[in-house]
């Protein structure tokens, strides 16, 4: 199947389709990233299907939560579709548990569900997370869910790529109040207190009042809008319904304001930037010169026989001569 058919077969909601054209964009074989790159191009993109960021430690219950809301949307008439980053170099890690703890809206004939490895990548999501999510937008799909690997404030990258953030949190909110400095937490446009459900409610309730404060404090100074703070019980589907109103709302002014496409663009242009400059060593590092002078230097260093800066003058002269 050439790229064009594919992305045809993509357009037209084949999830077949979609699952190989996802794991084409992911591969990092040359010869299929060519091909990815022509497979994109074919692709329509959409302006009006939301995007939409899960984040939040490792067993806070993102998963659970969006199999919740999955539900909620498919009874709905939607058709959301959710990429899952876990943290493995490879496809292995948590893909099976991805799959249990969303089992209900894995089995949807109505929703798709793709568990991907993040490959160590930096900022919780995948490296080519922005083309699997324009891919699942093509294939009709809205809203499309991503769920970061579970890493905490060092998760920003994920802000780069959606357009509302939820951050699901415990009821023990006191360590994450200490840390709302640069991290994820400024980023959010909502703060789920999770599993407020039997004798932790009251705890949840005192966590969500934190939050509010720190909040109102923060955004007070800034001028951004409030962000929302609510108690919700993944498990029995609690605050889910208020939880998905009111970012449906916060998603339609956005839109209709015209605010949602600048910030598109916006953060269009830094996405291409990390793609510039991720080619751009993969291009450099990819010549066995280059390559051979960066081990060479590397040992040296280590050796403390020279300074990084005089490393990294030596490389750039053999990668590009004396330009600079």
């Amino acid at each position: 199947m050439t790229p064009s058919e594919l992305a045809a077969a993509v357009g037209s909601g084949d999830r077949r389709a979609l699952a190989k054209a996802i794991t084409l964009v992911e591969s990092e074989r040359l010869g299929d990233q060519i091909l990815a790159r022509q497979l994109m191009a074919a692709l329509p993109f959409s302006t009006s299907v939301l995007r939409l960021g899960v984040a939040g430690a490792p067993g806070v219950g993102k998963s659970t939560f969006i199999d919740a809301l999955g539900q909620l949307l498919v009874e709905g008439g939607r058709r959301p579709a959710v990429v899952a980053y876990d943290p493995s170099g490879r496809s292995g890690g948590s893909v099976l548990g991805d799959k249990i703890r969303m089992g209900r809206l894995a089995h949807s004939e109505a929703a798709f569900v793709r568990p991907s490895p993040n490959r160590r990548a930096s900022g919780g999501v995948g490296n080519r997370a922005f083309d699997v999510v324009s891919l699942c937008e093509a294939a009709g799909y809205d809203p499309i869910i991503v769920e970061t690997v579970g890493i905490g404030q060092s998760e920003v990258a994920v802000t780069e790529l959606v357009d509302l953030l939820l951050l699901v949190v415990l009821p023990n909110a006191g360590d994450e109040i200490q840390a709302l400095k640069k991290g994820l937490l400024e980023h959010a446009d909502a703060v789920l207190v999770n599993k407020a459900d039997g004798d932790r409610r009251t705890s949840a309730a005192a966590a969500a009042r934190q939050y509010e404060s720190a909040f109102g404090l923060l955004r007070g100074r800034t001028g951004e809008a409030p962000v929302l703070v609510e108690l919700v019980s993944a498990l029995e589907g609690t605050g889910i319904a208020e939880v998905w109103a009111a970012l449906q709302q916060r998603f339609a002014e956005a839109l209709s304001s015209g605010r949602l496409a600048i910030d598109r663009a916006e953060r269009l242009k830094r996405w291409f930037g990390v793609e510039v400059r991720r080619e751009l060593e993969r291009r450099v590092l990819g010549r066995p010169s280059v390559r051979a002078l960066k081990v060479e230097l590397e040992h040296e260093l280590a050796r403390r026989q020279l300074g990084i800066g005089e490393a990294l003058e030596r490389l750039m002269a053999e990668a590009f001569g004396d330009e600079r």
